[in-house]
């Protein structure tokens, strides 16, 4: 019987134990997609304690603590941060099985070297060993990035953000890249016309462009484009219910600008014209800087209409969408592509049930003299997990080639989140070495080992220019 994660976690033969502690181990990190706060890199924070450090923010553990019975003042509301840890530690020892456990104790372990499962009984001696070190200097939220052994970050931030955190980073020669990512979602959101003349004003402002027309919005988005690509951007990102490809015209988008600034409610067809000539327009800019455009598809948003209204987005109450995403994933991609204008691009779905959908999506538009020009997206939110990982890489391996894959992101706002690229890594490795094994691979650890490196680094390094 093995140890609960030892050396060879996730390993289950010898060739995958050589294949990621002689070839995945070693190397540093590409984040190339993650929500981390760039004031926070920028201001150096540190953490007072491991709840802020852990918990604030993490909507995968407050789903975990509701499910088991959890009050929502542990969660969100006003408990102490104590006390929040302790509901945490509560719900531990019932998350068997779901990934939070493993993260759970990878990140205790690689962060803080304690090897303790976490439970009531040990959660004090935890949370006050791992507390003493985050407010040490090593742990402050650089030394966090740092010691995981991370090259580049590309956080998420819109056209209207003046970046200046991005840019502090880099005036003051922090070693590992912080770069921001293009991520425009709010300059489509036309179905709330005060939300969105409130926002075109604040992206105004920023650009120096009084927008009255479409046409004026597309100019001042495109000196945010500009700016954001003189700050290092290399990826762009959207998010989506699903993919949009309505036929219009150029004078139909100018009449339902003309009518959202006029505070009137465009009805759910004008919203999809739209739509789909700002992600038309986003794509031909991104193909003109060399960009790479990512599209997350698929997450059906805010379903508890209560806890909407009294926490907001982004608190735990999304999930799994089950929309129909091949027709207007091929029309989109072909508008592009017609007119030659296609970037490297990224195709991240939520719905497992969308995997081979997405990966033979990619063959029919890969091309350009560009490795793997259209990705297949690592297994993303509710899938970063190791079935979802195993079922994408499987998809991927079948439908495309794995060898071109540009590999794992964390899609976290915690500087604790690292470990998910140790645990794709050995996921990785221990499905290539399992083939090895059954005689389905050659044996050549040359030739094995490449492969892991570019998958786990190489292959994003250069894909992305870093």
């Amino acid at each position: 019987m093995k140890q609960f994660m030892d050396e060879n976690f996730l390993l289950k033969t010898k060739t995958a134990e050589k294949l990621y502690h002689d070839h995945a181990a070693k190397l540093p990190i590409i984040d190339y997609h993650c929500h981390l706060i760039p004031q926070e890199v920028g201001e150096d924070k540190q953490f007072q304690n491991l709840t802020q450090a852990w918990l604030y923010g993490d909507h995968y553990k407050w789903r975990g603590m509701r499910s088991n019975g959890i009050d929502e003042r542990f969660c969100t509301g006003n408990a102490t941060d104590y006390e929040k840890f302790e509901k945490w530690a509560e719900t531990v020892p019932y998350t068997l099985r779901n990934p939070l456990y493993h993260w759970t104790h990878l990140e205790l372990r690689r962060y803080f070297g304690i090897t303790d499962l976490l439970n009531p009984l040990t959660a004090k001696k935890i949370y006050t060993e791992a507390s003493a070190k985050l407010v040490s200097r090593e742990y402050s939220v650089r030394g966090l990035m740092t010691m995981m052994n991370v090259e580049v970050v590309c956080t998420t931030d819109d056209p209207a953000d003046d970046l200046a955190w991005h840019k502090k980073v880099k005036q003051e020669g922090f070693r590992i890249k912080v770069l921001p990512t293009w991520r425009p979602d709010k300059a489509m959101a036309v179905e709330n016309p005060e939300l969105y003349k409130s926002y075109l004003k604040k992206l105004g402002e920023t650009a120096n462009v009084e927008i009255t027309s479409f046409s004026s919005l597309l100019e001042a988005l495109l000196i945010r484009h500009d700016f954001f690509d003189e700050m290092g951007c290399r990826l762009s990102d959207r998010g989506l219910e699903n993919f949009i490809a309505e036929d219009y015209t150029e004078a139909e988008i100018e009449a339902i600008f003309k009518k959202v600034l006029a505070g009137k409610i465009p009805d759910k067809t004008e919203v999809l014209k739209f739509k789909t000539a700002m992600l038309y327009h986003f794509g031909v800019m991104d193909h003109a800087k060399g960009w790479t455009t990512q599209y997350h598809v698929g997450a059906m948003r805010n379903n508890n209409t209560r806890r909407f209204k009294q926490l907001g987005p982004d608190t735990g109450f999304d999930s799994i969408g089950d929309y129909a995403v091949a027709t207007p994933m091929s029309r989109f991609l072909d508008k592009l592509d017609s007119e030659d204008k296609l970037s490297r691009t990224i195709l991240y779905n939520l719905n497992p049930s969308d995997n081979e959908v997405m990966a033979t999506m990619l063959g029919n538009f890969q091309g350009g003299g560009i490795p793997g020009k259209i990705q297949f997206g690592s297994g993303w939110w509710f899938l970063d997990q190791k079935d979802g990982m195993e079922r994408q890489i499987n998809a991927l391996s079948t439908l495309g080639l794995l060898s071109r894959f540009v590999g794992m992101l964390t899609d976290s706002r915690s500087l604790l989140s690292y470990p998910r690229h140790e645990y794709f890594r050995r996921i990785l490795c221990n499905l290539i070495g399992t083939d090895v094994e059954n005689g389905e691979m050659p044996n050549d650890m040359g030739l094995l080992g490449q492969m892991v490196e570019n998958i786990s680094y190489y292959n994003a390094k250069n894909y992305f220019n870093f």
